[in-house]
């Protein structure tokens, strides 16, 4: 299950990003608390913070990934971490000072989405050169791992921080974490990764790597499942805290569902990272499992109940971003892997503006609790369609296999 560990180079990594993943959360429940409690925003309002924040991953994310095939990897994440650090600093520094306003959390909001369209298909393409191609399933699981474990740590750390010390030292906290990161990558071995030859420069890369990625089926089909998915049902950063007022809590009540979400994403994480090969068959079962459960979680009447929902169904969230992440990684080549990967991140991270503001505004007017329900009655129509695609997929290549077996003859 831990393959990947006996590799120092990621090793370090491992470490250094869940010291960072951590803080990363943290600060996600301490700006929708600055937003709805501290500033008195609306659903709206968080919703337009979330959309501001990955909105450009949508609309860079092509050059961020083009970046990432022609650069060193590395390099790349050092100055993302670096320029994170800054953006959490002055958070902090706004919230401490009693001068921050609206504006000024969706401006930082805004930095953060433009640092996220490089870091993102940065780190998703540097665990190949990490552990190499035969321990990718294990790295991407162990990922999973990182991010979800970080997910139980820095809301229950940030439920305490913010409670007890405020949400500047929240902020602070954050950008100190990135330091791990920093730390990691300086003490990694340049000898022994598994570098590829950068891309030289060219016209047309961008629509080059967009043909690629829609001309194999094997891309395309979890890519637009993921679209669909993150659009509609991974609003949590919005979702979670309107649930928070259904049930007369405050930044405590939505501490505590990120945690018990993340408890059950530890898990799911865990299974992924022991499991030898994810296929196209398990996607579509998860998918259903996800759509499911999110479906019945939304109609949880207490919050006890609710948080004993949120494991599974976070369990069931992180084992189908995994499967994906890792199709996705096995099927495509090492020259364009950071603009694969950069659309995986456009469509996991960048769909959050339209379906951040769409989630805030169903639940403004039919309240959370439909919000959340028809984001799973949209995870289940996708795995219906995903399923009828992949079959139409295999009896087409069915047939074509057939018809080569007779022109051979």
């Amino acid at each position: 299950m831990f393959s990947s560990l006996h590799c120092r180079n990621y090793r370090l990594w491992f470490f250094g990003q869940t010291v960072s993943q951590s803080g990363t959360w943290m600060q996600t429940v301490a700006q929708s608390a600055l937003v709805l409690f501290g500033l008195h925003g609306s659903a709206l309002d968080l919703g337009i913070t979330t959309g501001l924040q990955f909105g450009p991953v949508l609309v860079l994310g092509p050059v961020g990934g083009l970046l990432v095939d022609r650069f060193d990897k590395r390099k790349l994440l050092l100055l993302t971490q670096t320029a994170l650090i800054a953006q959490a600093l002055a958070l902090a520094v706004l919230v401490a000072s009693g001068v921050a306003n609206l504006w000024m959390v969706w401006l930082l909001a805004f930095a953060m989405g433009v640092i996220y369209s490089v870091d993102q298909p940065a780190r998703q393409s540097f665990v190949v050169e990490m552990v190499g191609p035969e321990d990718i399933v294990n790295a991407v699981g162990l990922n999973n791992v990182i991010f979800n474990a970080s997910r139980i740590v820095g809301p229950a750390i940030a439920g305490v921080f913010l409670v007890t010390m405020g949400m500047a030292w929240t902020f602070a906290l954050n950008a100190a974490s990135y330091v791990a990161v920093l730390a990691a990558l300086l003490a990694m071995r340049a000898s022994e990764l598994y570098r590829q030859p950068p891309v030289p420069g060219g016209k047309g890369q961008i629509r080059e790597g967009l043909h690629y990625a829609w001309g194999a089926w094997r891309l395309r089909v979890p890519l637009l499942m993921m679209a669909v998915v993150a659009t509609l049902a991974f609003n949590y950063s919005v979702i979670l805290p309107l649930f928070a007022t259904v049930f007369a809590g405050g930044a405590g009540t939505y501490s505590a569902m990120t945690t018990a979400m993340g408890i059950g994403a530890l898990v799911g994480a865990l299974a992924v990272a022991s499991c030898r090969r994810p296929g196209y068959r398990l996607l579509v079962l998860v998918t259903l499992v996800f759509g499911a459960a999110t479906v019945v979680t939304a109609a949880a009447p207490s919050l006890p109940l609710m948080l004993a929902l949120l494991a599974p169904t976070g369990a069931a969230s992180v084992v189908f971003v995994a499967t994906t992440n890792y199709l996705l990684q096995l099927h495509t080549s090492d020259a364009m892997r950071g603009r694969v990967m950069a659309l995986w991140s456009m469509v996991s991270l960048g769909f959050t503006p339209i379906g951040g503001p769409l989630t805030g505004t169903a639940a403004a007017h039919l309240g959370a609790r439909w919000a959340m329900a028809l984001g799973g009655v949209a995870v289940l129509l996708t795995a219906g369609a995903a399923a009828l695609a992949l079959r139409k997929i295999g009896e087409e290549r069915g047939l074509s296999g057939a018809a080569e077996q007779l022109a051979t003859k």
